[in-house]
């Protein structure tokens, strides 16, 4: 931790020195702990191809009312675009229709799509927090990589998101977006872009009042129905017609990947992937005098928690090996919208389909004894069972996430193995406490309030190493054990991961 921490990699960015040197020194550890390389042509590294698109001065947006001469729209106050990433320069004329909230399943008796023509349309949606579903469903179809792939499907040509509130500030991120190029140029990762939306962005709840004008319902009677659970939408009158330009930065990244290979003949052909993102935020604005964003806890702790887990494998005597394969991955990109994990997910060094599982590390934030721990996403899978079984070999309780608003579950890399039908978990912290108070989530968002994504986050902060040790023993147990059982992890009968991906 104190190297891949330390000022001298600069923030571990994607694309630059610093994080080039934290690449070859997790290598170098992990050739040290007897780890075989797994990545392409025969070495550690696969190779991701990172492309940041930024929109440029000028885009501009305009309105033809139904009657009623054109008005142009402000940037920034009355509407943003995401940069495309694909072309430099797009420009769109289209009609518009709302489409509520953007979701479309209809398996569970809600699509706010039916009957509503929107091919060749840009879909005009609300960031209202849709509150009828379960906590998966929501998440899932609440994602803007799921808004645009659901607008796509219905043939849309563009996408603008409403500020649910006056108050809201339009998202304008001036150091753009990142996408994973392909060999030939286009975009195969993005958690921001889908090719058939050439315009996607933003618009303040005014702009959404202004598109109402002259529809057969107001944005009180839509957003009270949208509340009620009930889909609102509606064909809107105004001709939309954008254009951009975007600017490109374009660097190379990589992942690490190594494997410690299974003793079965057959189920060795098959890996549990550990995974931990090696990426963090760089250089950049100053707090407290301080511009280098080291990462120690977010997440060279993740990282060293694999080096770890290698070191575990390297002491086991030949009759201890797991039958199956261990992939160890660390990846990229994560900062930038999970995108080394989606990458290495979607295009393994190894057969896709003989990924079994993957259990994430990111952040275990290891600021307090290590009493309780919160499985993201096991519940989802047969994976439970070899987390209770692990933590009650460590004497550790398996709580609920007691912070279920924070939308962890898909905030991490382990949300690119799910989206892949691969069953993924992710270990966080608890919420006991030694005192019995069992408040160890106020006690950390204390502790992130003034570290976290800052340059406060550093090998002098707050650590409680012993909860490490903890940690790094329970995550290599649950990879372990689903190594050595004889039945790949499944997903739970009707479970809406497992539904929507499994198949």
């Amino acid at each position: 931790m104190q190297y891949l921490a330390d000022d001298q990699l600069r923030g571990r960015q994607p694309g630059t020195s610093g994080y080039k040197m934290a690449v070859d020194y997790v290598v170098a550890q992990l050739q040290q702990r007897g780890v075989q390389p797994a990545g392409e042509n025969g070495t550690f590294l696969q190779t991701v191809q990172l492309r940041r698109a930024i929109t440029e001065a000028g885009a501009t947006l305009r309105l033809t009312p139904a009657t009623g001469p054109a008005s142009a729209l402000v940037y920034g106050t009355d509407f943003t675009l995401y940069p495309n990433p694909e072309q430099p320069k797009t420009a769109v004329e289209a009609g518009l229709v709302f489409a509520g909230f953007g979701i479309s399943a209809p398996e569970l008796g809600y699509d706010d799509y039916a009957g509503l023509d929107a091919r060749g349309k840009v879909v005009v949606l609300t960031r209202l927090e849709p509150t009828r579903f379960p906590d998966a469903v929501r998440l899932y179809n609440a994602d803007l990589l799921t808004v645009l792939q659901t607008a796509a499907r219905h043939g849309a040509v563009g996408v603008l998101l409403a500020a649910p509130k006056t108050t809201t500030k339009l998202p304008d991120p001036p150091k753009g977006l990142v996408s994973v190029l392909g060999a030939d140029g286009k975009v195969v990762v993005s958690r921001s872009f889908q090719p058939q939306i050439q315009v996607a962005g933003f618009i303040s709840a005014a702009t959404l009042q202004r598109l109402f004008a002259g529809a057969a319902t107001d944005t009180t009677r839509a957003m009270a129905a949208l509340r009620a659970g009930k889909p609102a939408s509606v064909a809107l009158l105004p001709r939309l017609a954008a254009t951009q330009r975007s600017r490109y930065q374009d660097v190379t990244s990589y992942n690490v990947v190594g494997k410690i290979e299974g003793a079965d003949p057959q189920l060795r052909q098959e890996y549990v992937v550990h995974t931990a993102h090696l990426d963090h935020l760089g250089v950049g604005t100053p707090v407290a005098g301080d511009s280098i964003y080291n990462g120690a806890h977010d997440n060279a702790t993740g990282v060293t928690t694999l080096l770890e887990i290698a070191g575990v494998y390297q002491q086991l005597k030949p009759k201890q090996r797991p039958k199956r394969s261990v992939l160890l991955t660390v990846v990229t990109g994560e900062e930038l919208g999970l995108l080394g994990s989606a990458y290495f997910a979607r295009n393994p060094t190894v057969p896709r389909e003989k990924l079994v599982a993957n259990v994430n590390t990111d952040m275990p934030t290891i600021i307090a004894p290590l009493l309780s721990v919160v499985a993201l996403g096991a519940e989802n899978s047969t994976l439970a069972a070899p987390v209770a079984e692990a933590a009650r070999a460590l004497g550790v309780t398996v709580e609920a996430d007691p912070e279920p608003a924070q939308n962890r579950f898909i905030r991490s890399d382990q949300y690119s193995f799910v989206t892949q039908g691969i069953p993924a978990l992710h270990i966080k912290y608890g919420n006991k406490t030694a005192d019995g108070r069992n408040n160890l989530s106020e006690q950390v968002q204390k502790w992130r309030a003034v570290t976290y994504h800052k340059p406060q986050d550093d090998i002098n902060g707050q650590f409680d190493f012993e909860a490490g040790k903890t940690y790094v023993q329970l995550n290599f147990l649950v990879g372990y054990l689903v190594a050595n059982s004889a039945q790949r992890p499944t997903w739970n009968p009707g479970n809406f991961f497992g539904e929507r991906f499994g198949k």
